[in-house]
């Protein structure tokens, strides 16, 4: 197993499903985590999962995408030797069906909020001479076209060229920055998705039929591959695919 003993991570949208299980998941294997979310609630129960399981994990409320924001999480709970940028939307449609709105929204929570935190923690890794930068692409992206997914789709791409540029500027100056691309993962964002198109189980159907191996993903099994990244000091500008032989 992985130990990231003595190193910090900062996590974003940690309240629920894969930023949550990845928080956990970090501390279990020795960091101690800032996990942070915009919802609060959800933000108590991990706390609350958090301290009977003994684990190191500090929660603060943040919105990513205000300046303000990150820079003062930050400052008052850094440096960070591990960021891992887990928060996104996910939006439906076409080219066609796409309006501005949505689009400008997608590429504000998928793409400007991780160069939003990447900016406040990477002074303080390149001063160390050290850090891992974690960002949430998805396999619909520059990897994989996916049908009726075009913003998502579009900005996740965006994400995994970020990941490329910021592994490529600072590869000598001891900073590692990969992504991570998964399928279909169950979710509770996931479940909002399928009750929204009307006929939940018809939905959960096709979600599943598209994943050679016959199920969706799980949100501790993205955590893993976080916790392998976050330790792999020999590994950086990858996007990593784990979306249960999708891409094959």
């Amino acid at each position: 197993m992985t130990s990231l003993s003595d190193k910090k991570a900062l996590i974003t949208a940690a309240g629920q499903g894969i930023g949550r299980a990845s928080a956990l998941a970090f501390a279990r294997a020795g960091a101690s985590v800032v996990a942070t979310d915009i919802n609060a609630d959800t933000l108590k129960s991990l706390a609350t999962e958090a301290k009977e399981a003994g684990l190191a994990i500090e929660t603060r409320v943040l919105d990513v995408l205000k300046d303000e924001g990150v820079e003062t999480v930050v400052s008052q709970t850094g440096p960070f030797d591990i960021l891992f940028n887990c928060a996104g939307v996910v939006h439906g449609g076409t080219v066609m069906d796409m309006v501005d709105k949505d689009l400008d929204f997608a590429f504000d929570l998928n793409v400007r909020a991780m160069i939003r935190t990447i900016r406040a923690v990477l002074p303080a890794m390149l001063e160390r001479g050290d850090g891992s930068i974690i960002n949430m692409a998805s396999v619909a992206s520059s990897v994989k076209g996916v049908p009726n997914r075009c913003a998502y789709t579009v900005t996740k791409a965006a994400v995994v060229g970020l990941t490329k540029s910021v592994a490529a500027d600072y590869v000598t100056q001891g900073i590692r920055c990969n992504a991570i691309c998964p399928g279909t993962v169950e979710s509770p964002s996931l479940q909002d998705r399928m009750r929204a198109q009307g006929d939940y189980d018809a939905a959960r159907a096709a979600f599943i039929a598209r994943q050679p191996m016959g199920r969706l993903g799980t949100p501790d099994e993205i955590a893993d591959l976080a916790v392998y990244i976050a330790g792999a000091t020999y590994t950086s500008g990858q996007a990593f695919a784990i979306d249960g032989g999708w891409t094959i």
